[in-house]
Order: structure tokens, then sequence, then C-alpha cells
């Protein structure tokens, strides 16, 4: 079925707007410990995203932390924290995204079983950084026990400072505008193929996919992606032909584009994706640990 070019360029626009509010969402995060280029930091979320898409175990959140470490001078442990507090944000939008789905549609058991899973792991998280920053004096008595007490010294103090900052809240209602754009691709698609999908259906579908694509899975989510597409298109009555050649063109839509922002962002960096990823996970902490104070990093 041939699709209007115009319903193609607003799903790839509006997809790369996905990823400018991510990196609007990760520098205020990160504002209270140091002052980061709005350039770099896409230029590092995109690096990661396509390391995603070429190499197994998700390696991406890793590699942009590492290269934002480098290019901020933020302690790569602060950074790293960071990313999963992004994480968390999006959990809980998602869980509750969710929540709201089922009233709407009956979603499949695993999806239910994989939320409720996801649901225990946002909240011992949540605890755990809810004990490192409201009760930061046991936390570090605790810390001072261990090998790592210097580097987590720095940790606490950029997880205290970070969380007290008004961006910190700012970055949480962010996460809400970064999920929901996610639905514009899928809408503009929708729309080009006629599935009759409406706005409120193409962000439960949205859900659908974000929820499936929580496990590990195979580089770029190839095959995983479209099976799930097409159970949630299918859940509102497109046939499976249709469903089938819309979840591939929505694969091509918004993994294309990323392949070549993320190569050019690849080689702006002059380094190997595999040395990225060696030097990425071989980041010592002491790197970074010897910055004076979390107020000063990124000078």
């Amino acid at each position: 079925m041939a699709v209007p070019t115009s319903w193609i360029l607003a799903a790839v626009l509006t997809d790369i707007a996905v990823y400018c509010v991510q990196g609007w969402r990760w520098n205020l995060l990160l504002s209270p410990v140091g002052s980061l280029p709005k350039l770099r930091t896409m230029q590092a979320i995109y690096v990661g995203l396509f390391a995603n898409e070429l190499l197994p175990l998700r390696p991406g959140e890793v590699i942009r932390s590492f290269l934002q470490a480098r290019w901020s001078g933020v302690p790569f442990s602060v950074v790293v924290s960071s990313v999963v507090i992004e994480r968390l944000f999006d959990g809980i939008w998602l869980i509750a995204s969710f929540f709201v789905a089922s009233f709407f549609v009956q979603l499949p058991e695993l999806l239910v079983v994989g939320s409720r899973i996801l649901a225990v792991l946002l909240v011992g998280i949540g605890c755990l950084l809810a004990f490192a920053i409201f009760a930061k004096d046991k936390a570090e008595r605790w810390i001072q026990r261990t090998i790592w007490a210097q580097g987590f010294h720095h940790l606490l103090a950029a997880l205290t400072s970070m969380s007290q900052s008004p961006s910190f809240y700012r970055s949480f209602l962010l996460s809400g505008l970064y999920l929901a754009l996610q639905a514009a691709p899928i809408y503009f698609l929708a729309s080009g193929f006629n599935l009759g999908l409406s706005l409120g259906e193409c962000a439960i579908l949205l859900v659908i996919i974000r929820l499936g694509a929580v496990p590990p899975q195979a580089p770029g989510n190839v095959g995983t992606f479209q099976w799930l597409v097409v159970i949630g298109v299918m859940l509102f009555g497109v046939d499976r032909e249709t469903a089938i050649g819309y979840a591939t063109l929505l694969f091509l839509v918004i993994t294309v584009p990323l392949w070549m922002v993320g190569f050019v962002a690849l080689l702006a960096t002059k380094m190997k994706l595999s040395q990225l990823r060696m030097d990425a996970e071989n980041e010592p902490e002491t790197t970074h640990a010897s910055t004076s104070s979390p107020s000063s990093a990124g000078r």
C-alpha cells in the first residue's frame, strides 16, 4: 500500500523530536552538577541509540554515559545514575499509561505479567534512590564501610544536588512529553495507512511496544518490534496482512533515520564503536571521582 510522503515525513520529524526532548530532559536532570553542551548531549544520545541497534545487550546507555562524562567532566557514576533516574521516570509514566490503557482494551496476558514485574523493579530502584537522597547520613555511614567509599561520596552529593533542584521535577514532567511524543509517529503512519486508529489507540499501541521491549532483545529489537506492532494493531480490528505491512514500514521509519544520524554522530567522535564500548565498560571510577565537588563539575 502506498503511503503519502507527507505522513512519512511527519512521522520521521516527530521521531527526531522525541530524542530532542530526551536530550533536553537529560540536560535538565544533570544541570545541578555540570554545564552540558546541548549538541554534545544529542550526539551522545544518538551514538548510544546507534550502538543499541548494532550491538547485543544494549550497551548504548553505558556508551552515552561514557561520552557525556568525558565531554562534560561530570563523574561517570553520576552520569550513569542520571540515566537510571531517567529510566525510573520512564517506567513510572509507562506503568501509569498501561494502567489507563487496561480500561480501554484487553491487553495480552504476557504484557500484564511483564508490567507487574516492571512495577516491582521500579519500586525497588525508587526505594534505593529515596534512601540515598532522603537518608543521606545513614547511606554515607553504610558506604564508609565499603571499598568504594570515595566514589560513592561524590555520587551521593550529586544525587542530593539533582533531587533538590526544581529541574529534577521538570525533567520528570518532560518524561511524560517524551513518552507521549513517541505515539506521534505511530499515529501519523496509521493515518497514512488508513488504519482508522485514534490517537488514544496509538498511545495504547505504544505502551504495548514499550512494555514488550523491556526484556533483552536482539539488536534493534528486530522481529520482536514487528510482532508487538502486529499483535497490538490487530487488537483494534486490523487484518493481519495490513498489520504486517504497517509494522514493517513503522520499523523502517523510526530506525533508518536513527541509523543515519547515529552513524554521523559516531563518525564525529572519531572513534570506532567497538573501541567506544570497550572504553565505556572499562571506565574506571577514579577517572572522574577526583572532581572537587558536584557543583564544580563540567567547568
